[in-house]
């Protein structure tokens, strides 16, 4: 038998989890909505979070792809290490709409040091 307290206690640590994980993601833009409408995003700075699929650097400039489940998209990185593939990340940077066709949208996020 459950006592009030109990399920009280296990229905505030369950909220909990979920809120910290709403907030993790939060800021965060899906690569589709991006790719969807590159007008509304162009030029302005986004925030992306997924798995790293591809990967590539030397002496700190790269690039790699993310997805997020939704899409996939390239990121610029300058200044910095990339991280390896596999790797879960974040990226934050310039969003850059390279062209469209056939319906495919191309783009890429630029960081900068």
């Amino acid at each position: 038998m459950t006592t009030v307290f109990a399920r009280r206690f296990r229905g505030s640590l369950l909220l909990g989890m979920v809120l910290t994980g709403v907030n993790a993601c939060a800021g965060t833009i899906r690569i589709r909505d991006l790719l969807d409408q590159p007008q509304k995003y162009e030029g302005k700075t986004v925030k992306v979070a997924g798995t790293v699929t591809k990967s590539a650097g030397v002496l700190g400039t790269g690039a790699f792809e993310i997805d997020d489940g939704t899409g996939r998209i390239y990121v610029i990185a300058r200044g910095q290490g990339v991280p390896r593939e596999g790797a879960k990340t974040k990226a934050k940077g310039r969003f850059e709409s390279l062209f469209s066709f056939l319906g495919r949208t191309m783009a890429a996020i630029v960081q900068n040091p």
